[in-house]
């Protein structure tokens, strides 16, 4: 204390008031003997450890001794060495209480198998935001978007920050952490990385003021007015209402409320509060003026202590003096004084630290909710981690093109409500550090984090919590609340290690003074390294800043382009039969996601001015305005970009004008979108799906006067050779065709172009009748829609069909020319310009090829090919399609020269059509396709089994009129119900019997229905029935076995070989494991 006061005296003397005087009465500078200068001192611990709590509690004690009148009991010193050089780590598991200048402050340190220590207050971060807010930031955290926090207070930065990052066990954020950001450095929000960052707003600022780059992947979070603002396309977390449920519980355990709020303590309560703290400070400062237990003033007496303890003889000498009533005064005082501390480590706690037991019991326990969440999730990762790597340094060389994680088979084993959060999640830095670390524990000691959590999970499956809910999404409460507070309350409250207490330092302080020579050579050091300062950078040093920024969007651009266009081709290799699928339909929309997400990152990389929430649709909108006021001044139609596409086939479609303007009003047009940011996404997506996507971006980065006024010159699109590299990757992915925008927006009106194109023949290409046409596709129909007379095009609104699959076309066989050969029917998308050929080659009219006035026809997607662009003409494998113009007229036509398919072939293609049908229900539900493809396509189901009962057909006709497969069926009805009025079928076995019934239930009902669709349409629709309601291997035996076979089938027909039907019954069995459903376009009208 002598310096100290020392010190004060010298301030207080009256030379020094004097020349304080003098000082501010003349014009003289500084002079360091009359003049008393103040300067501003910061005291900050740095430990190995967060131990934040103990850290405050010493710094505030300090803080109270300096601003306090009464002097410390020893000088500051004392106190500082202490805790430098006298105050140990506890161990693991352990807890230490040391003493600060007034009151005991305790630590402890959880144990090996424990959550890591964190001792931030969460309770505040959670009064502050809410249970519900807080879990949707922990949210974007973990899909690590961009998260900027906002409040005028210092201290909820960071205590939200820090509390959102503890919650992320067992995986840490890799990417800008800034809990404070400086005013000098507002220019870092325009990176376009993830980022943490906290804001401090000025009193007053409204929200709406506020001018970010860019906000289409930003949580906003205003801390002090209690809401967030979120991205769009948001995912959410798995179970989020139970789970919300869970940390609620917990909070009201602890008499906090769920829904935040004030925190502010209540007047009395802090009246308490205060004279609580003076009377401890009264104590606290008696002790310490005559403290036994102080390490350099009771050593020698607790060293006495210690040895009469000890010693047998005297402890029965002490027993004897007992007994004759001789008093030990100083004995005895000494054991009161050793029992009085122990008792104290046990019990008699103050309420500051029964307050402090019970903020560590809610922190502990909070963050258990949050980490069980992650072992539940997670609970079989190590499963699908990929170790193929011999040693550490050839992974480490290998590692960007190695593959660590089996995503699609952990994704397949998830349940499906977690799946949309997961999908995104998996595809983060923090979960591939987290597979990393995981690989390389195998060579090296384990992370601390992961060590805990695969403990934990182990610990799980000990006690069977996981196994039976495998693939289940029923919520697992939380079963280490309990054991985890209570590991806390035992360390709190019985104290393992007390630390030598502050003493007078005597000639000790010279272990500090003998630093001095070295501290002053570093502070010679770094008076000679100038620092810039961050708020006078220049725009090179800035530009040199961002350069990085620059070649790391360019890096990812490259890799998320190579990976969406790998993984799509692998897929489509797997439908060639080539490998396995290793990408789903969820992945796939996950891959396009992030690919919106990078765009968005890169328009907004070097902003000029900020506007609107997307900056990507603010530059669109801009080039918009531009080329609409061009076309006002030239009168003509905006030409700028715009092309004529050629169709394959596509004879009688016009040509489909493109452009970015045409698109760009068509995402304007669709009411569903709200926001420009949904705007942006959906014109990427419709590019990706047109094939357009690197044109349209080169297209509008063609306006090099406008990308100048928009952007700075550091900016990735001004950067010219980064810019190509970026549209090149683009161009990459025309390679494969997506559909993502007609996958995703749904509801969405769309309008259809139709084109019916006949068989120009003789006058067959006209007809009198009424024709109608109705188009089907995955996601609905469009009805019946009547066409003009003559008039073979069309165009109708309607809600969107998604990927088409069949047409109903048809006429009502009225006038004088009521026969069409239509060659083929054009289906075209005019926002996608997706176009779908429906072949027909057949006859609609009475009385003609098998007398059909309807045909339920089959599409094959039409790939389109430009001219000038050859990377275009790359498509993958084309949907079935129904079978072309070779396909038969007549029955005859099958038994034309060269036409004649071999036994074998025939039973190739119904094992191949069984085949399909299989895989098809082995794919995820979302990714099937048309099963009205493989059932009646070219290579269905349908035309295999056609091809069966074709062979040995009896093709003589008879009085000019053609025979046809129907006409057998109707012949074994007949004979059946003939047979069964005369009695001929009551020795006939039941089963038999049944199969009899049930087949000329079928058959009658088909032939009743009012629809005219023909023999041939009659017989597809009997085999769609029959795989459906699983009749086909009952009819088989029955059709075998009839008597009709003889007079209609050749000796050598595959259906009168016994072992051929016995081998197609046990095919077709394989199919009553499955589903089948049909669409309503094939079994409209039909009662059975």
């Amino acid at each position: 204390m002598d310096s100290l006061a020392s010190s004060l005296d010298e301030v207080e003397s009256p030379s020094s008031q004097g020349g304080r005087r003098s000082c501010g009465c003349s014009g003289e500078g500084y002079d360091s003997v009359r003049d008393t200068l103040y300067v501003s001192k910061a005291m900050c611990l740095i430990t190995p450890m967060p131990f934040m709590h103990s850290c405050k509690g010493f710094l505030s004690q300090v803080h109270r001794a300096v601003i306090s009148h009464q002097p410390p009991p020893l000088p500051l010193e004392s106190y500082i060495y202490n805790i430098l050089y006298e105050v140990p780590l506890p161990p693991p598991g352990r807890s230490l209480k040391f003493h600060g200048v007034y009151e005991p402050i305790l630590c402890q340190r959880p144990g090996v198998g424990e959550l890591p220590l964190a001792d931030f207050p969460l309770s505040e971060a959670f009064q502050l935001l809410g249970v519900e807010n807080l879990v949707q930031i922990f949210t974007c955290v973990l899909l690590e978007m961009q998260i900027l926090l906002y409040s005028q207070d210092y201290q909820r930065l960071m205590v939200v920050a820090e509390g959102i990052t503890t919650l992320l066990f067992p995986f840490q954020w890799q990417h800008v952490y800034v809990p404070i950001l400086p005013a000098s450095l507002l220019h870092f929000l325009d990176a376009p990385v993830p980022y943490l960052m906290g804001l401090q707003s000025k009193e007053g600022t409204d929200r709406s003021k506020l001018e970010l780059p860019q906000e289409a992947n930003l949580c906003f979070v205003d801390i002090d007015n209690h809401c967030i603002e979120l991205p769009e396309e948001f995912p959410q977390f798995p179970n989020k209402t139970e789970f919300i449920q869970e940390l609620s519980e917990v909070l009201l355990s602890f008499g906090l409320s769920p829904e935040g709020g004030n925190t502010s303590p209540d007047p009395a309560v802090s009246m308490q509060t205060s004279t609580l703290e003076k009377e401890l400070k009264s104590t606290s400062l008696s002790e310490l003026v005559d403290d036994r237990r102080n390490g350099n003033l009771g050593g020698e007496a607790l060293d006495v202590l210690e040895l009469l303890q000890g010693n047998p003889t005297l402890e029965r000498l002490q027993a004897l003096a007992k007994r004759t009533g001789v008093k030990v005064a100083r004995l005895e005082a000494l054991v009161a004084g050793q029992k009085a501390v122990g008792e104290e480590s046990v019990g008699g706690r103050s309420p500051a630290e029964e307050e402090e037991l019970r903020n560590a019991k809610l922190n502990v326990q909070l963050r258990e909710v949050f980490a069980a969440r992650f072992a539940t999730m997670f609970a079989d990762y190590e499963s699908f981690v990929i170790q193929n790597s011999p040693d550490l340094e050839s992974w480490l060389t290998n590692r960007e093109q190695m593959h660590n994680f089996d995503k699609a088979s952990f994704l397949s084993d998830q349940p499906e409500p977690y799946l949309p959060f997961l999908s995104h999640f998996i595809e983060t830095q923090m979960f591939a550090t987290f597979i990393d670390n995981k690989i390389m524990s195998q060579w090296e000691e384990k992370e601390p984090l992961l060590r805990v959590f695969d403990g934990r999970i182990e610990k799980a499956r000990l006690y069977n919590v996981r196994a039976p809910s495998l693939r289940s999404s029923v919520y697992q409460k939380c079963t280490f609340l309990k054991e985890s507070a209570q590991a806390i309350e035992q360390r709190l409250r019985k104290i393992d290690h007390t630390a030598i207490h502050p003493h007078l330092l005597d000639m000790k302080i010279v272990r500090f003074m003998a630093h001095d020579k070295y501290m002053q050579e570093a502070r010679n050091l770094g008076k000679n390294l100038r620092q810039p300062k961050l708020s006078d950078l220049s725009p090179a040093v800035i530009a040199q800043t961002n350069w990085k920024f620059v070649e790391g969007l360019l890096k990812e651009c490259k890799m998320k382009t190579k990976r969406m266009l790998v993984e799509k081709m692998g897929r489509e290799a797997v439908e060639l039969g080539h490998g396995e699928a290793n990408i789903t339909g969820l992945e796939e929309n996950t891959l396009i996601a992030s690919l919106c997400d990078l765009l968005e990152r890169i328009w907004s990389h070097g902003l000029q001015v900020k506007q609107g929430k997307s900056a990507l649709w603010s530059h669109l909108l801009h080039y918009q305005a531009r080329e609409e006021k061009n076309e006002q001044l030239s009168e003509s139609p905006v030409s700028n970009g715009q092309e004529k596409r050629k169709l394959e086939s596509s004879v009688g479609l016009p040509a489909l004008r493109v452009s970015l303007i045409q698109d760009m009003r068509h995402i304007q047009n669709m009411g569903e979108i709200k926001t420009d940011v949904g705007r942006a996404r959906a014109l990427i997506r419709l590019s990706l799906e047109k094939k357009l996507l690197s044109q349209h971006l080169k297209q509008l980065l063609s306006n090099q006067a406008l990308t100048k006024k928009l952007y700075k010159r550091y900016a990735f699109l001004r950067c010219e050779e980064e810019k190509e590299q970026f549209l090149f990757h683009l161009l990459s992915l025309n390679a494969v065709d997506y559909f993502c925008f007609t996958s995703v927006f749904t509801t969405i009106m769309i309008p259809y172009r139709a084109v019916i194109i006949p068989i120009k023949k003789l006058s067959n290409a006209m007809t009198t009748s009424n024709p109608w046409l109705c188009v089907s596709g995955e996601l609905g129909d469009s009805g019946i829609l009547q066409i003009t007379k003559n008039v073979l095009e069309m165009t109708f609104d309607c809600q969107n069909l998604g990927k088409l699959t069949t047409v109903q076309l048809g006429h009502d066989n009225s006038g004088l020319l009521a026969k069409w050969l239509v060659d083929c029917v054009m289906v075209r998308n005019e926002i996608t310009g997706h176009t779908y050929k429906f072949p027909c080659g057949r006859w609609l009219g009475k009385g003609v090829d098998d007398g059909s006035l309807e045909r339920v026809l089959i599409g094959e997607f039409v790939v389109p090919c430009s001219d000038d662009d050859g990377g275009r003409g790359t498509k993958t494998p084309p949907l079935q399609r129904s079978p072309s113009q070779i396909r038969r007229i007549s029955i005859t036509s099958l038994t034309g020269r060269g036409n004649k398919p071999t036994t074998v072939q025939i039973q190739e293609s119904i094992g191949e059509a069984v085949n399909n049908i299989i895989k098809h229900f082995h794919k995820p539900e979302k990714e099937r396709g048309s099963l009205t493809v493989l059932l009646c396509g070219e290579g269905g189901l349908v035309w295999a089994l056609e091809q069966f009962f074709h062979h040995g057909f009896r093709s003589a006709r008879i009085f000019q009129k053609n025979v046809f497969v129907w006409d057998f069926y109707e012949k074994v009805v007949a004979f059946v119900e003939n047979a069964d009025q005369i009695g001929d079928l009551q020795e006939t076995p039941e089963p038999l019997d049944l199969n009899c019934e049930s087949f000329c239930r079928y058959v009658n009902a088909i032939n009743t229905m009012p629809r005219n669709i023909g023999k041939d349409g009659k017989f597809q629709l009997l085999v769609c029935l029959g795989a459906r309601d699983r009749m086909l291997p009952q009819w088989l035996p029955l059709l075998a076995e009839c008597s009709v076979i003889t007079r209609m089938y050749e000796e050598n027909a595959l259906l009168r070989d016994k072992l051929t039907v016995s081998s197609l019954v046990a095919v077709l069995e394989t199919l009553h494991d499955f589903p089948i459903t049909l669409e309503s376009s094939l079994t409209k009208s039909v009662e059975l």
